[in-house]
C-alpha cells in the first residue's frame, strides 16, 4: 500500500486573503505553484471538508489539509563538499555558492549537489524539511555564483518563503554583459516562459509568467559593460533572458550569448549574486548578506579597468 503524507495548516495572520495555490507554494514543502495546481486538481487538497480550486481565497480560521501519495524515496548521499559560509545561526544558513554546484537533486544530478553538502554538514535531516530540497529557499543556476539562503527549520523555511513570495526581499546581482546598453538605467518588464523549440532555454513569451528586472550600468568599456541587476520576480534564468532581450547577454552564458566567444574574457558565466536583503525569520531584524566577487571575476574587471 502506498504511504500517504498529510500536511495541515491553520490560516491566520498574513495568510488571510491569500490565494490557496500561493499559500501552499509558500510553505516550501509541496513544490512550485504548478505542482500545487496538480495536487488541487487531483483532489488532494481540502479547506475544512471542502474540495476547492487553486484560486480559492483563504479566510481567517480556515484549516488547509493536504493528503498526497508520498513520493518515491531517492537516497541522496551526504558528500564532503566544502561550503563558503557567509552567515549561520540556528534558523538559517547563507553561503557563497560556487559556480558549477547544482543546488537541487534532479535526474542526472542526484548526488554531489548542495543538498548532499548540507546533509554532510548537519549530519541529519532537520524535522519537517523535504529531503530533496532541505530548506533551500530559492535557487541559483548551476553556473551562477554568490549568495544563497538555506532555512534550517520548517518554520524558518515558511517565513523566508513568504518573504520571497511577497517580494519583500531585495536581490542584487552583478553581470558583465556584451555591448553597452543605451540607457544607463532602466526596467525590463517582459514575461518569461519556456522556449517553444529549445526546451532547456527560457524566452520572452507573451503568455509567459510576469517578470520584472531593474538594472543600472556601473561601468562600460568598448565591447562590454558591468551591470547591476535587481530582479523583482524570480523566474528561471530571469536576469540572463532579460539582459539578452536587450541585446546584451551575459558574458560566458552558454545558452543566451551564442555567437560570442565565450572564452574571450572569462571561461564561465559572468553572473554574480552579489547580495540579498531580508528579515530574519525569527527576530524580524533587517539583514543583508553580501558575497565577495570570486577571483576570476575580480581579475577580469581589473584587466578591463587597466585597458
Amino acid at each position: 500500500m502506498d504511504e500517504v503524507e498529510r500536511f495541515e495548516w491553520l490560516v491566520e495572520g498574513d495568510a488571510i486573503g491569500a490565494r490557496l495555490d500561493r499559500f501552499l507554494a509558500a510553505r516550501g514543502i509541496l513544490g512550485t505553484r504548478s505542482q500545487v495546481h496538480h495536487l488541487v486538481a487531483a483532489g488532494a487538497v481540502r479547506v475544512g471538508d471542502r474540495l476547492v480550486k487553486a484560486g480559492t481565497v483563504l479566510r481567517a480560521g480556515d484549516r488547509v489539509v493536504v493528503e498526497r501519495r508520498a513520493p518515491p524515496a531517492t537516497t541522496i548521499e551526504p558528500a564532503a563538499i566544502a561550503l563558503d559560509v557567509l552567515f549561520e545561526d540556528e534558523w538559517l544558513l547563507a553561503i557563497n555558492k560556487p559556480a558549477g554546484l547544482v543546488v537541487h537533486p534532479a535526474p542526472g544530478h542526484w548526488q554531489g549537489t548542495l543538498v548532499s553538502a548540507l546533509l554532510h554538514r548537519w549530519n541529519h535531516l532537520p524535522a519537517g524539511l523535504d529531503p530533496a530540497r532541505l530548506g533551500i529557499v530559492h535557487r541559483l543556476d548551476k553556473d551562477t555564483f554568490g549568495v544563497l539562503l538555506i532555512a534550517r527549520t520548517a518554520a524558518s523555511l515558511a517565513a523566508l518563503s513568504r518573504q520571497f513570495h511577497d517580494r519583500e526581499t531585495e536581490k542584487r546581482y552583478l553581470a558583465l554583459v556584451w555591448g553597452v546598453p543605451r540607457a544607463r538605467r532602466g526596467v525590463i518588464d517582459e514575461p518569461i516562459g519556456r522556449h517553444p523549440v529549445h526546451r532547456q532555454r527560457m524566452a520572452i513569451r507573451s503568455r509567459g509568467r510576469a517578470a520584472r528586472t531593474r538594472y543600472e550600468v556601473l561601468e562600460s568599456w568598448r565591447a562590454t559593460a558591468l551591470v547591476r541587476a535587481y530582479p523583482e520576480t524570480g523566474r528561471t534564468h530571469q536576469i540572463r533572458v532579460h539582459l539578452a532581450s536587450l541585446g546584451h547577454p551575459v558574458v560566458g552564458d552558454p545558452l543566451y550569448a551564442r555567437g560570442h566567444k565565450r572564452e574571450a574574457l572569462m571561461p564561465r558565466q559572468a553572473l554574480h549574486a552579489e547580495a540579498i536583503g531580508f528579515r530574519h525569520p525569527d527576530t524580524q531584524q533587517a539583514m543583508q548578506i553580501t558575497a565577495p566577487l570570486p577571483g576570476d571575476f575580480a581579475g577580469m574587471l581589473a584587466k578591463l579597468r587597466g585597458q
